[in-house]
């Protein structure tokens, strides 16, 4: 990924800091990377006020910008911490953040009566969701195909103003110089790049219709997969079973025996085969129901 490097230089604030409005003197700042974020505020607001008395483009303008940028680096990496773990490099998402807190701080205004860094967070994170929906897949796609569907996206754009209309898949081939399965291949991967939630909502043609939404269209609610998260946690309630508790469990709900079979394979009667049974079965409850209490 190609991100623009923010770089904005460490300098000392001497002199320039101060409102002159009569709200004390002027605060040093030696290295506003290092300005802690309750600090930063208060200063943030004195550069800002700083900002509106400078004429944009001088020099003493840029180091209060830039003092500002620094100063405020921290949000960045605060609001770049909520996507750790997304598969992207985190000095990559920083640095689109950053682009983010440079448009907030060329934005804002203390006429809003308003802390900056309330105004600031939407734009740094509106930043980086946006870098990850132009350069993140829906579902894995190959790089061979991601570059294929890169190269196919120009041909199109180059034959559709040649044309003055969508190329086909033979044309499209013909200006890549590659077959035409190869084509559609890259045209079912770009399907790949895009994903629609299954909580979408669908609107009918009709107010009459309501409204759906995609799941309700797509296959079949199997009621099977509501048991493998019990069937999960049953497993080691089994393990801890005797041998003969297994036994009598499978004779009666996999085997589908009668008590009074599995009284005979047991050499018991009906009305013990029935005590073990409901034992058994109590025991196993408590066993799930303490699992969902440490849930």
């Amino acid at each position: 990924m190609q991100t623009a490097v923010v770089r904005p230089q460490a300098q000392v604030a001497g002199k320039t800091a101060g409102s002159g409005t009569g709200e004390g003197s002027a605060r040093d700042v030696v290295d506003p990377r290092s300005v802690a974020p309750r600090d930063a505020r208060q200063l943030s607001r004195q550069f800002f006020r700083r900002l509106t008395e400078l004429e944009e483009g001088t020099a003493e303008y840029q180091f209060a910008r830039n003092t500002l940028i620094e100063m405020n680096m921290s949000l960045v990496r605060f609001a770049a911490g909520r996507f750790r773990g997304r598969g992207n490099d985190m000095e990559d998402i920083v640095q689109t953040g950053m682009i983010g807190l440079i448009k907030a701080i060329d934005r804002f205004e203390l006429s809003r009566e308003v802390e900056f860094t309330s105004f600031a967070l939407p734009y740094i994170v509106g930043e980086i969701k946006r870098f990850f929906r132009d350069t993140t897949w829906a579902v894995h796609v190959p790089r061979r195909l991601q570059e294929l569907r890169v190269e196919l996206a120009r041909a199109r754009e180059e034959l559709s103003t040649r044309l003055d209309r969508e190329p086909t898949v033979a044309e499209l081939a013909t200006l890549m110089n590659i077959g035409e399965d190869q084509v559609i291949e890259g045209q079912i991967a770009s399907n790949g790049y895009n994903s629609s939630s299954l909580d979408a909502a669908l609107t009918g043609d009709g107010p009459e219709n309501g409204e759906s939404v995609l799941a309700d269209f797509i296959g079949v609610e199997e009621d099977g997969l509501r048991l493998v998260e019990d069937f999960h946690s049953l497993a080691p309630l089994m393990a801890e079973l005797s041998e003969r508790d297994r036994q009598i469990i499978h004779l009666r709900f996999v085997e589908e025996a009668t008590q009074a079979e599995i009284g005979e394979r047991l050499g018991c009667s009906q009305m013990h085969v029935s005590r073990l049974i409901k034992r058994i079965i109590t025991r196993l409850r408590e066993g799930m129901l303490g699992e969902l209490g440490c849930a």
